[in-house]
């Protein structure tokens, strides 16, 4: 685990956020998946997303290295990202598809999902030769304006939108959002 801060403020409660400007002072790190921690990232997706993803979902996030990583927050799992790599039908071309990014509402704008965010591109763009990928991309639902604007903050495009991706929840339609990795 990668840790940025260790210390807590006198007025803060002990193991939550009281607000943005404490955030400095909680400890924040990302941690590998494991099989004795996918429990964890199972119960954050649980909560976070309209889909439920399978057991081989699962167990294939545990091939992807550098690509799976637990967000914490006070050394409670409060996030997540699941990545897969792909190769573009047409081009050849390896893609990185951020299948889950998400991190529990109560711990939103303290910097972890950046952190989650930040990790897989610069993993993107350290692969090299024949696992170099081209671009990152993921779907958001058209109605989750708080993740639009977070991607688009990031330097992600809307490059698509696919009407009834999502089979369940109030919203089926998603964007495809993309970024391009530098050369």
């Amino acid at each position: 685990m990668t840790t940025t801060a260790t210390t807590s403020p006198p007025d803060a409660t002990p193991g939550t956020p009281s607000s943005t400007d404490h955030a400095k002072y909680f400890r924040k790190a990302l941690g590998d998946v494991t099989p004795n921690n996918m429990g964890q990232i199972k119960a954050v997706n649980l909560v976070l997303f309209p889909v439920k993803y399978s057991d081989e979902f699962y167990k294939a996030a545990l091939q992807v290295g550098e690509f799976a990583k637990l967000a914490y927050f006070n050394d409670v799992c409060v996030g997540g990202v699941i990545c897969v790599k792909q190769a573009d039908k047409e081009t050849g071309a390896n893609r990185l598809y951020i299948a889950t990014l998400g991190v529990l509402a109560a711990y939103r704008r303290l910097g972890l999902g950046t952190m989650l965010l930040d990790h897989v591109l610069r993993q993107a763009a350290l692969a090299k030769d024949k696992q170099k990928i081209s671009e990152v991309y993921l779907h958001v639902q058209t109605t989750n304006e708080d993740a639009l604007e977070f991607y688009k903050h990031r330097g992600f495009e809307v490059t698509s939108t696919e009407e009834g991706y999502y089979k369940q929840g109030p919203d089926p339609n998603a964007y495809v959002l993309t970024k391009k990795i530098a050369a």
